[in-house]
């Protein structure tokens, strides 16, 4: 059985997504992007953009009844390889003593041409037998 969360983004009903699926103790959260309220915010800034991609995902493992650090895996996919450094130190500041599985990927482009980075996070809300520094509970 699964469930799905919905952040009310203007693409999720046209094209048929969500923007988290759990599954048991698994949570997907779909490709996020600094749009607000329909509106790319941050043209031309990676970091900024960053920032509020990965706060976006964030608000959905929360509603997933997750948190930050139940993040295991994050994908980052940036336009222009020279935003890697921006993106990078955003990722860095959010998740640096989380330190998820990061993969960053450049793509020719995004929907949208305002937008430079787009991220994906998976957190797994777990059966409690793991400590936080990735080692057995004792």
């Amino acid at each position: 059985m699964s469930t799905r969360i919905f952040s009310g983004g203007p693409w999720e009903d046209r094209y048929g997504y969500a923007r988290a699926v759990v599954a048991g103790p698994h949570v997907w959260v779909s490709g996020c992007t600094a749009t607000v309220d329909g509106e790319v915010r941050h043209a031309g800034d990676a970091y900024r953009q960053t920032l509020t991609a990965i706060s976006i995902a964030l608000d959905a493992i929360e509603k997933a009844g997750g948190s930050l650090r139940d993040v295991v895996r994050t994908r980052i996919y940036l336009v222009k390889v020279d935003d890697f450094d921006a993106a990078g130190r955003a990722h860095g500041e959010v998740f640096g003593t989380v330190r998820p599985a990061c993969t960053s990927i450049q793509v020719a482009g995004l929907v949208d041409p305002r937008m430079l980075v787009e991220v994906e996070v998976e957190a797994y809300l777990g059966d409690g037998t793991r400590d936080d520094a990735g080692g057995e509970a004792p």
